[in-house]
């Protein structure tokens, strides 16, 4: 991740594009599709909470519920992240043909999809 971001770690980028696809995902959700425990997430969310790119709320239904949101710093930093990270998989998959590239996007993503039980 050195080569898109000096500032932002990988898992911090992860965290980034989930919570733009799914505003407002709670703690334990955003823990459970990025694979974290609770004590990982939490530290985490409570960085990027200082660090200005999350906003936490708490649920007004379930107090113990935490929500998390982009800020627009975060949503700012992602959008400047996207095309870095862009890049390095150009650079990473120039020597695999488009249907390759395809094949290798479907297999990790595959690897990525949480086992149903």
């Amino acid at each position: 991740m050195r080569e898109v971001s000096t500032d932002v770690t990988s898992v911090q980028y992860a965290v980034l594009l989930v919570l733009e696809q799914r505003p407002g995902v709670s703690q334990r959700e955003l823990g459970d599709e990025l694979d974290l425990d609770r004590s990982t997430i939490a530290e985490l969310a409570a960085r990027m909470v200082r660090n200005g790119l999350v906003e936490r709320i708490s649920d007004p239904q379930d107090k113990r519920r935490n929500t998390l949101f982009l800020t627009t710093t975060g949503r700012e930093l992602l959008a400047e992240l996207k095309p870095r990270v862009g890049n390095v998989e150009r650079v990473l998959t120039q020597q695999l043909s488009a249907t390759e590239r395809d094949t290798l996007r479907q297999l990790i993503d595959r690897l990525l999809i949480p086992l149903e039980p």
